[in-house]
């Protein structure tokens, strides 16, 4: 077994740790600003959950000799504090907090689906079903958090307190359209990358992204309400950190497989929020616009996880450590 395999599979679990942490400054202060009963105590349960998946990691980490990277750690603790102050700044928190959340589950959903991938090859079957145990509850809190979109809109809306509900569908569109822009940043990069199958579907749900894109814009023109050209921007600027964040690293097929299927579970939680508030407005155009836009979205994620032991592979290939 070459060096280079052990090597990435200990990269994959500093990863993995430092992923938890982030998570760990969010979810101690979420339960505090979700707006709703139910929502809250998913979020306290996953807490306990997510301080054992830490301990667990850093004792794997331990049992190799290694230890989390001090500095990733750091930089992630800070990102989650971060979205907690950006989910305060917001009137309608709850909501941010919860399409953020479900996100956050799909990306480590996604990444301890990598880690196992790359733990079986390397011939460590322990860290694998560990790997797979944590991936299974990361997969149930996000399928918690799906059953909350009511909730967490009838949270946000009685935050907002006495408005149009039709001014805050317009609001809904222009946040859809603003991560629509983002998406399509990533996915030109990602699209561009290889020939393979991976690029492939970039490359298809490219094109869906940008008929949703125009379909938004043109949502937004018929309700007189002007997409946000500054939120546009910022999504726009952070589709390229990202992906700059991703070629930066040896192992990007991986990496960027991973934020790609959180990307969609991001959209999935924004589209379900703007359907139900659409309803409750009595604006069915923009009702079924988000539901036709919805089944693109949940199609992408599946198309994306079932080829995630492909970007596996990929990645062990460009740091030389496939067998």
């Amino acid at each position: 077994m070459p060096d280079t395999m052990t090597e990435q599979l200990s990269a994959y679990l500093s990863d993995a740790h430092s992923i938890e942490e982030q998570a760990l400054a969010q979810l101690r202060e979420a339960p505090d600003i979700a707006g709703d009963q139910s929502l809250a105590a998913a979020f306290s349960a996953h807490l306990r959950e997510t301080e054992n998946h830490e301990r667990e990691i850093r004792s794997l980490l331990e049992h190799r000799n290694a230890g989390p990277s001090r500095f990733k750690d750091m930089v992630m603790k800070l990102g989650g504090k971060g979205f907690v102050l950006f989910a305060r700044a917001n009137p309608d928190t709850p909501g941010k907090l919860l399409s953020h959340a479900l996100s956050y589950e799909a990306l480590e959903e996604a990444s301890y689906a990598l880690l196992a991938a790359v733990a079986r090859e390397a011939g460590e079957p322990a860290v694998a079903d560990t790997a797979e145990r944590i991936q299974a509850q990361e997969k149930a809190m996000r399928e918690r958090l799906e059953g909350c979109f009511d909730a967490g809109v009838d949270a946000s809306l009685a935050a907002l307190g006495d408005v149009d509900l039709g001014d805050q569908v317009g609001k809904y569109l222009a946040d859809a359209h603003a991560i629509e822009e983002q998406a399509l940043k990533l996915l030109e990069r990602a699209a561009s990358r290889d020939d393979g199958r991976l690029a492939a579907a970039y490359a298809t749900h490219l094109e869906e992204t940008r008929g949703q894109a125009a379909a938004l814009e043109a949502r937004l023109d018929e309700v007189g309400r002007d997409p946000s050209t500054m939120k546009d921007a910022l999504m726009k600027l952070g589709a390229v950190n990202w992906a700059a964040f991703f070629e930066a690293h040896p192992d990007t097929p991986g990496k960027l497989a991973a934020f790609a299927y959180a990307f969609e579970w991001l959209e999935i939680g924004g589209y379900e929020q703007l359907k139900r508030v659409a309803q409750r407005a009595g604006d069915m155009e923009t009702k079924q616009l988000a539901e036709r836009i919805l089944v693109e979205e949940r199609n992408a994620q599946a198309k994306l996880w079932s080829l995630l032991p492909e970007a596996a592979r990929l990645s062990l290939a460009e740091v030389g450590a496939a067998r």
